[in-house]
């Protein structure tokens, strides 16, 4: 079995990897990781069928659909919602060409409300009865995604037990460390299993697994001639939280193929609802890159609690391994998606103000004011080995949810209004930690800065992506461009909010006083005259990072160049080293700390993308713009419509087909919602 032909299933925050067979064998040193995950937890870890004792052969695996995951390093996929990648899987037991398999298997899973369903019939092939032993080794391993993204890393689980009790119709799993944390899998079968024994572990391992908890359900099915039988099973997760007394009882399992029919209808209502964005251009490869992006982000939605605990649907940042809010991730969606699904903007900044930080705390990078950076919900994040259960450690994020309301504001006329007035006191809390702890008060600027949990970091987050042009890597803090056109962007925008919604002209005035200021200022400091481009970021005390990066075009889209500038800039960023024929690559070629494989050093992102043909746009560069959009269409009309997280940065004209990126995959959020922001940008 290989890792490309693994494939997800995603429904609100519940996801499964699945090999082509349907299988989960329960990887956990290679990428991607299969098994059934719910709040960050794998809750099924080995689902492998066997024929008479033998693992049958895949004739059919399920359609791909185009949502494979395409690598073992593909660590970000999302398929849409409720979607099997095709209809059933077709496997056989072993035969000859003399003697062809006694049955063919079909199996059809969906992923549900918390649960993994499968039917599975087994279709006789002879005319004659004949006895079949099918049998299903199940387990679950309860790990936290982030000990199986990275292997390498060891973290202590003291106090910890996992068991099994068995049930008349399958098995439970329960999971418990210390007493403060229980997470349970309950598999029901029907017919119910006929016998249920100890499995080996993993890889043929002696014993149950690691602490024996394997087991092994199996059925002895007696199809008549040329008949079907059919078992219907059902995989639900539990995780902390659950109330024990939530222990289930019998339950039918869904019917897959209705479950996917179900949520197909969902996810197409989504996607081509009013206001229609693909009757409204004349360029079908956007209308079709418009609505399969329309049509992922319904897949990637989760559910969120907002200010007052009811729920609410706000964007996921992707699959497997972040079906969860994170801040910048919703908010650049959400801005993209603003005139074409405009309640997702509504639900974001609900769900964003109603986890303000309210007080300092350095493991979360947490300040008064400060707008979420990353929401987890694992063992280890409950239990402090990550600071990542309410994570803060983003410098742009405050300021992107300043840009958000206001533009939703500006949009939806009297709605907008009226959240405006809602979410008030957290946008001026917002402001204060902009001046107070983000860094405009005593160094000018918005700063990223080092610190306990990794420090406050901007978009391009990973090692060494914040370089200079020789890949030298700055010290102490450091005050990355774009994010300083984001404050700009805030403080204008805000500034409109007090003044036209808030009746407060005075604190108007002075955010439009700081605003211009910060322009200024930028003006002197973020400039590279020799080669007419600004630098990535300056070091705390003035020296220039000195990197030409996509960056850039974020600059365009806030509006804090001069249009001479702008223009400049704009033109630059399509010349060859930086415009690879399918994107703006995130670093120009022929620096040295260029890489056509590295996702902030030489890849091609397409919300980074976006938001520089918005920025093209607003400076009335529309060719520039037009033709950008045409690389990235071009490449998503390769993948079904749909643009990947990131593409290598070769030249089209090198390498005619274009080549994802080893660490990236499709659809995150903000990529499945870039070709709205691409529709936005060249007026339809």
């Amino acid at each position: 079995m290989t890792a490309i032909e693994h494939r997800l299933l995603v429904h609100d925050g519940t996801f499964a990897v699945l090999a082509a067979s349907g299988d989960i064998a329960g990887r956990t040193g290679a990428l991607p990781a299969d098994g059934l995950f719910r709040r960050d937890t794998r809750h099924l870890s080995r689902w492998q069928l066997t024929l008479d004792g033998a693992a049958p052969t895949v004739l059919v695996p399920a359609r791909d659909d185009g949502h494979r995951l395409p690598s073992a390093a593909a660590d970000e996929l999302a398929e849409p919602e409720g979607s099997t990648g095709g209809g059933a899987v077709v496997l056989t037991a072993h035969g000859t060409r003399e003697a062809p398999p006694a049955c063919t298997v079909f199996r059809e899973q969906a992923v549900v409300d918390g649960a993994l369903t499968e039917r599975i019939r087994v279709v006789s092939n002879q005319g004659t009865a004949a006895p079949i032993r099918l049998s299903l080794t199940v387990d679950a391993d309860f790990a936290d995604q982030t000990e199986l993204r990275s292997p390498r890393e060891e973290f202590t689980e003291p106090h910890r037990a996992r068991s099994t009790v068995a049930r008349p119709d399958g098995v439970e799993f329960h999971y418990r460390r210390g007493t403060s944390w229980h997470a349970r899998t309950v598999v029901t079968a029907d017919p119910a299993p006929a016998e249920t024994a100890d499995a080996e572990g993993p890889a043929g391992t002696a014993g149950a697994g690691p602490d024996g908890t394997a087991r092994r359900l199996s059925w002895l099915l007696e199809p008549a001639p040329h008949t079907a039988v059919e078992l219907r099973l059902c995989v639900r997760t539990l995780p902390h939280g659950t109330p024990d007394t939530a222990a289930p009882g019998p339950a039918e399992a869904p019917d897959p193929a209705a479950v996917r029919s179900e949520l197909a209808a969902a996810r197409h209502a989504f996607a081509t609802a009013e206001p229609r964005p693909g009757l409204r251009t004349g360029r079908p490869e956007l209308a079709c890159a418009c609505e399969q992006g329309l049509a992922d982000l319904a897949g990637l939605c989760v559910t969120v609690p907002g200010p007052d605990g009811a729920p609410l649907r706000v964007p996921g940042a992707g699959a497997p391994w972040y079906p969860i809010l994170f801040g910048r991730d919703a908010l650049l969606t959400s801005f993209f998606a603003l005139p074409y699904r405009p309640l997702l903007a509504e639900a974001t900044l609900l769900a964003l103000a109603a986890t303000q930080d309210g007080e300092a705390e350095p493991g979360r990078i947490a300040e008064p004011g400060k707008i979420l950076h990353e929401l987890r919900h694992g063992e280890l994040s409950a239990f402090g080995q990550l600071p990542h259960e309410r994570s803060y450690g983003s410098v742009d994020s405050t300021p992107l949810f300043l840009v958000l309301l206001g533009a939703y504001t500006e949009q939806r006329g009297a709605a907008g209004a009226e959240l405006a007035r809602r979410l008030e006191p957290q946008a001026r809390a917002a402001v204060r930690w902009m001046f107070d702890r983000g860094g405009l008060a005593d160094l000018g600027y918005l700063a990223c800065r080092p610190g306990e949990g990794g420090g406050d970091r901007s978009w391009k987050d990973s090692p060494g992506a914040i370089c200079a042009a020789d890949g030298t890597l700055p010290t102490g803090a450091v005050l990355v461009a774009e994010v300083q056109g984001y404050a700009y962007d805030a403080l204008r925008r805000t500034a409109e909010l007090a003044r036209a919604v808030w009746g407060d002209p005075g604190y108007a005035g002075s955010l439009e006083r700081a605003a211009a200021e910060l322009r200024e200022r930028f003006g002197a400091d973020f400039w590279l005259p020799e080669r007419g481009f600004p630098p990535l970021a300056l070091e705390e005390s003035g020296r220039k990072v000195d990197a030409l990066a996509s960056d850039a075009g974020h600059l365009l889209w806030s509006g804090i160049l001069g249009q001479r500038r702008g223009e400049t800039v704009g033109r630059r960023l399509l010349e060859p080293d930086f415009f690879s024929g399918w994107g703006v690559r995130t670093l120009a070629a022929g620096q040295a700390a260029y890489h056509p494989l590295s996702c902030h050093r030489g890849g091609i992102q397409p919300q980074d993308n976006a938001l520089i043909a918005l920025g093209l746009a607003r400076y009335s560069l529309r060719a520039e713009a037009a033709r950008l959009a045409e690389g990235l269409l071009a490449a998503a009309e390769r993948s079904g419509h749909r643009l990947p997280q990131v593409l290598a940065g070769y030249a089209r004209e090198d390498v005619p087909e274009p080549v994802p990126s080893a660490h990236g995959g499709a659809p995150r959020s903000w990529s499945a919602a870039a070709p709205l922001a691409l529709l936005t940008a060249l007026g339809r």
